[in-house]
């Protein structure tokens, strides 16, 4: 463990920012597991209600450096080709 006074702020600041991402990921999930949950039961209007909630929380997620830009990216692309598979070729 750490000994130095600033060693030990430093762990501290550690665990807060690793309690903050752990509960953010884990928010993430939940709101992808809706929108996966959606497209199976091949809802189209509640799929694309759950992206929509979704994607502003992937981008934030970017913004607050707990993924990376492609990685964010990577997520919203992937949910919205699945949401748009959903449509009936008009």
């Amino acid at each position: 463990m750490a000994t130095h006074q600033s060693a030990i702020k430093r762990a501290k600041q550690n665990e807060k920012r690793r309690v903050r991402s752990l509960h953010f990921e884990s928010t993430v999930k939940s709101s992808v597991k809706k929108v996966r949950e959606a497209i199976e039961e091949k809802d189209v209007e509640a799929a694309r209600k759950a992206l929509l909630n979704v994607i502003p929380i992937i981008q934030k997620g970017c913004s607050k450096g707990i993924f990376q830009k492609n990685t964010s990216a990577r997520k919203i692309s992937r949910l919205t080709q699945a949401v748009n598979s959903l449509k009936p070729a008009a």
